[in-house]
């Protein structure tokens, strides 16, 4: 093989052509390596820093602050007004719902029919025992006389009162089971929902919801901080935040245990609602440092 003969100084110069080249191309790889790794980290904390609260936003809140701390009102917490008492009212027997005589949304009272199954069998049967329980009443009245005059003896006399009592008891046991065909209010308050409707099968299911909202109930989340200051009996200003204006409310519960997650206790305070004047659902404030006694 033949070669063809170079000047020396270009021989010498061809083994360091590699060399600036391959640097070169080491140089890049590790910038963009660098580059990489830049990116993934983020900016540095001090520049995230600097971002959150420019130099302008510090002005405009130290001249409206004063340049001092906003104050926080420590004897003020926010509550929520609920109902006293919330009850689900059902019957415990199946039928069809024949009337329906209140509506979500209505007042009621105590022992108020609200709804009446069909019981049409049930009706029948009360009568039927009430006839048998008049019969024995009268039996046993004619077989007193035939034991005064020792025409029968005392065992059978017995034996007449015992039916005429059992007949007498399995009427009653009948005409309770007549009184569960009807559905009547177990509260004072006001029918927050209605489930059925007239002409539904029912098989002990809930039909009405009611609250009773008076009194009403005041709960609140105390800071920890005001542990022991808060006694039952104490009354305290509650600030209606929908309706507006303050009212008095007393305490009646103050938990005995602080919640270690939130470093909080609850306390519930009893408001007088006598004529429904105040919604429950409402949030309120109560300033637990103006005690009223």
């Amino acid at each position: 093989m033949m070669m063809t003969p170079t000047p020396q100084g270009q021989q010498a110069a061809r083994p360091f052509d590699r060399e600036p080249r391959d640097g070169r191309k080491t140089q890049h790889r590790l910038g963009l390596v660098a580059l990489a790794f830049a990116l993934c980290l983020g900016p540095w904390p001090d520049a995230q820093a600097q971002a959150v609260l420019s130099p302008a936003d510090l002005a405009r809140l130290n001249a409206a602050t004063g340049g001092a701390p906003m104050p926080m009102p420590v004897s003020e917490t926010l509550c929520l007004i609920e109902p006293s008492l919330e009850v689900n009212v059902g019957t415990p027997v199946d039928g069809v719902l024949e009337a329906v005589y209140a509506d979500r949304g209505d007042t009621v009272r105590v022992g108020q029919v609200l709804a009446r199954l069909s019981s049409g069998v049930e009706q029948a049967s009360v009568e039927l025992q009430a006839a048998k329980a008049e019969f024995g009443a009268r039996k046993r009245a004619r077989n007193e006389e035939l034991h005064r005059k020792e025409l029968i003896s005392q065992h059978e006399l017995d034996e007449l009162n015992t039916e005429l009592q059992m007949a007498e008891l399995e009427l009653k046991e009948r005409q309770e089971q007549l009184k569960l065909r009807v559905v009547v209010s177990p509260i004072n308050g006001v029918i927050v929902d209605r489930l059925r409707n007239r002409g539904d099968l029912v098989k002990q299911e809930r039909m009405f919801r009611i609250a009773q909202l008076d009194p009403l109930h005041v709960e609140a989340v105390v800071p920890a901080s005001r542990f022991g200051r808060i006694q039952v009996g104490q009354s305290y200003d509650v600030q209606l935040l929908l309706a507006g204006g303050r009212v008095r409310a007393q305490a009646t519960q103050v938990d005995r245990v602080i919640d270690a997650a939130s470093n909080t206790f609850r306390v519930r305070l009893r408001l007088a609602n006598p004529n429904y004047q105040i919604p429950p659902g409402q949030r309120c404030q109560i300033h637990f440092g103006a005690q009223r006694g």
